[in-house]
């Protein structure tokens, strides 16, 4: 891959999503050499991790983050409950 390449660890989610999101799209074109296929395989690989890392970050302080009736923070619940 000629082209520079951004360090994942400093890119925001939204980047991380659209590097990812390039990826796919030049793997599934088909016209990418297998070495280069490989490269693009591995650094897929390392932002559909870093993604999932921001996400379970996120789900994380959104569980510390219950508002009470009064508007202040009462309790936690988890990221995925109805309550």
């Amino acid at each position: 891959m000629a082209e520079e390449t951004p360090d994942i660890s400093a890119m925001t989610f939204e980047d991380a999503l659209r590097a990812l999101e390039d990826v796919v799209r030049k793997l599934e074109g088909g016209e990418v050499p297998l070495d280069q296929s490989i490269s693009l395989y591995e650094r897929g690989e390392a932002l559909r991790k870093h993604c999932q890392a921001r996400l379970d970050a996120a789900q994380a302080r959104i569980e510390k983050i219950v508002a009470g009736p009064d508007g202040a923070p009462s309790h936690t619940v988890p990221f995925d409950s109805d309550g």
